[in-house]
C-alpha cells in the first residue's frame, strides 16, 4: 500500500496549492451539495456528509462556504444539479485507473477524460474492466505533530482501524467501508485533516520506468474541473517517487 499512501500524501500537499486557486473548494463543494442531495442535511444520520464537512475544514474552507453548499443539496437553495460516474482506463505500463467524477453534462465530461486519457499515454477501458482490483476503504489523514507513533498506532487499532502507515508529516489510517466513521469520531481529538471512502489496490504494477509519464497523466486527470478523485494501482520506489514530488 505504500505507493497508494505516498500518493495520497503528495495529493494533500498539491490540494494545499489548489485551494488557492479554489479549485479544491470547488471539488469539495460538490462532494457536500451531492452529499446533502443523497442523505439529508443533518451530519449525525449523514456520514458521507460529515466525511465531507471534515475534509473540508481539513482544508480550511469557511464554515459560510459549507453551510450554502448544505442547503444548495438539500434544496434549500437552487443549484446546479451533479450526477456521480465512475470511468476507467490504463495509463503508461497497464496500470490501472479508475476516475470518479461529479458532473452537470455528462457527454462534456466523458469527452474531456477520454481526450486526457489518449494525450497522456493512456486509454479509457469498458466499466468493469479495473474496478475489480480496487477494495473501497476509509481512510483518515491525521498530522503526525508531536504524536508518538507507537501510542498513536494502537489507539487508532484499538479503535478499529485496519491499519495505519506513517507517511511524512501524516499518519493514514485505513478502515474498513463501514467503520470509517466510527474511527473518526474516536479520532476526533486528534488533527483529523481528511476523512473519506478511497479505493485501495489489490495488486500493484511495478512503474518505476514509466513514473513520470504515469504522474503527469494522474495529475491531468485531476485537474479537470469534474474530477473528483483519481486512483491507481502502482508501486514506485522511494527514491523516484522523492524525485518526482520535488520537481
Amino acid at each position: 500500500m505504500s505507493g497508494h499512501s505516498k500518493w495520497s500524501t503528495i495529493k494533500h500537499k498539491k490540494g494545499a496549492a489548489d485551494a488557492k486557486r479554489g479549485r479544491l473548494f470547488t471539488k469539495l463543494v460538490r462532494e457536500i451539495i451531492v452529499s446533502a442531495r443523497e442523505g439529508g442535511g443533518d451530519i449525525d444520520s449523514n456520514p458521507r456528509l460529515r466525511s465531507a464537512i471534515k475534509t473540508a475544514q481539513g482544508a480550511n474552507m469557511p464554515s459560510a462556504n459549507v453551510e450554502r453548499a448544505i442547503k444548495r443539496g438539500t434544496g434549500e437553495i437552487e443549484g446546479i444539479k451533479y450526477e456521480e460516474y465512475t470511468y476507467e482506463g490504463y495509463g503508461p505500463g497497464g496500470v490501472a485507473v479508475l476516475v470518479d467524477v461529479m458532473t452537470d453534462n455528462r457527454n462534456r465530461t466523458v469527452s474531456e477524460v477520454r481526450h486526457v486519457f489518449s494525450k497522456y499515454d493512456g486509454n479509457m477501458a469498458e466499466s468493469g474492466a479495473v474496478a475489480w482490483n480496487f477494495d473501497q476503504k476509509g481512510l483518515l489523514l491525521v498530522s503526525v505533530g508531536d504524536l508518538d507513533e507507537d501510542e498513536f498506532m494502537m489507539t487508532a487499532l484499538d479503535a478499529g482501524a485496519e491499519d495505519v502507515i506513517h507517511e511524512e508529516d501524516f499518519f493514514h489510517v485505513y478502515t474498513s467501508s463501514s467503520d470509517l466513521h466510527t474511527v473518526a469520531r474516536a479520532l476526533d481529538s486528534f488533527e483529523v485533516e481528511k476523512a473519506e471512502l478511497t479505493r485501495v489496490p489489490k495488486n500493484s504494477v511495478k512503474a518505476d520506468e514509466v513514473a513520470g509519464k504515469l504522474f503527469r497523466l494522474l495529475e491531468k486527470l485531476e485537474d479537470l474541473d469534474d474530477v473528483q478523485k483519481v486512483y491507481a494501482n502502482f508501486e514506485v520506489s522511494d527514491e523516484v517517487m522523492e524525485r518526482l514530488a520535488a520537481d
